[in-house]
């Protein structure tokens, strides 16, 4: 299996399965001399973490991740950074009956279809455990983003799960740490609690829409035409497991406004130029203009649910799955940290790559 790499020059390859003894992240490209310690990547993978309430997966994995290259007297050498987080907590046995057996909704028929092979203990590759490497390596992005433009914060927020939509009169940056849904409205957390039990209870799962802000991204990363900073972003986004959909500023909401509307005016400030909006999200001509970078994906329900579902074995014969285990009713929770962690990857390889070509520089304005 190839194609397990993404980035640049901030280049991240990604190894390991879900019900494997270990999996993992070799990070190429860190500049020498970030400080970076175990610790601080484990913020972030205590985000990510399964088991930390009742609205996501119980299996109960520490995600304690180790520093095994890379790094010496607590700063970055230059050199690649191995990653290492272990499983701990696999109950393969819970998918013993599905190995001749192919999930509605999962990877296992296309897996098959190329490799001929597949590992069937957790989705094996394809399973969100895989996110844990990417959060890991997010961690590395945000200590050298940290160095290079200090004052850049990333953070994402859930907007839409089924049914229920986030109220933007009532947004609260402040908010988004401090419930289990990343939600950016306190006053709507009980709303969404009491609307995921009942879709638990239904041995239901659901979608969710998330929103990932960069704010204080410098102007100018990015190029015209195949290496667009919005290409990568929604590349990044879209390769997360269960992603069906990336939108940039505006995205599809585009298609319905007028060329008055859209068109994001520019004024000259105390301190360069400003803009009227951002319906852009932050990027014009695959470049970035100084603004918020804002992307949004959407995330389809999760497959794995108690309620058969039809579907057919390796013999092509018909037969009812229920896929047992622990599984997250809405893996739109655990997607934040890891929309998250691929923004970080993105706009330090895009900072790294206009370093590369042009040292910085900027045209003049005023």
């Amino acid at each position: 299996m190839s194609m397990n790499s993404f980035g640049h020059v901030f280049r991240v390859t990604t190894w390991g399965e879900s019900h494997g003894p270990a999996l993992g992240a070799t990070v190429d490209g860190c500049p020498p001399g970030v400080a970076l310690e175990a610790e601080m990547i484990q913020v972030w993978l205590d985000k990510r973490r399964p088991g930390q309430n009742k609205h996501t997966t119980q299996r109960n994995e520490p995600d304690q991740v180790k520093i095994l290259s890379g790094v010496y007297e607590g700063k970055t050498t230059g050199t690649p950074i191995q990653l290492m987080i272990e499983n701990t907590d696999q109950r393969s046995k819970d998918y013993g009956e599905i190995e001749k057996t192919f999930r509605p909704g999962h990877a296992d028929i296309t897996y098959w279809q190329k490799y001929g092979i597949r590992d069937p203990r957790g989705g094996g590759r394809s399973s969100a455990r895989e996110t844990a490497a990417r959060v890991a390596a997010g961690g590395v992005a945000r200590e050298a983003l940290k160095a290079l433009v200090p004052g850049i914060e990333i953070k994402g927020y859930m907007t839409q799960m089924g049914d229920l939509h986030l109220d933007r009169e009532k947004f609260d940056w402040d908010a988004i740490d401090s419930n289990p849904f990343w939600l950016p409205d306190a006053t709507a957390v009980t709303e969404w609690e009491d609307y995921l039990h009942k879709i638990r209870k239904d041995n239901d799962s659901v979608g969710a829409a998330v929103e990932v802000v960069v704010r204080g991204a410098p102007a100018g990363l990015g190029a015209p035409v195949y290496a667009k900073l919005d290409t990568d972003l929604a590349a990044a986004m879209m390769s997360i497991n269960a992603v069906k959909g990336v939108e940039i500023g505006e995205g599809m909401a585009a298609a319905g406004l007028r060329g008055t509307t859209n068109a994001d005016e520019i004024f000259m400030g105390e301190d360069g130029p400003e803009f009227s909006s951002n319906h852009a999200g932050g990027i014009l001509g695959g470049i970035s203009t100084g603004q918020d970078l804002v992307v949004r994906f959407a995330v389809k329900p999760t497959s794995s649910i108690l309620t058969p579902r039809k579907s057919i074995t390796k013999m092509g014969e018909p037969i009812e799955v229920i896929t047992k285990g622990r599984h997250d009713p809405c893996v739109g929770i655990r997607a934040v940290p890891v929309g998250e962690a691929m923004a970080a990857c993105v706009v330090l390889d895009h900072l790294l790559l206009d370093r590369a070509q042009t040292g910085g520089a900027r045209g003049p304005i005023g």
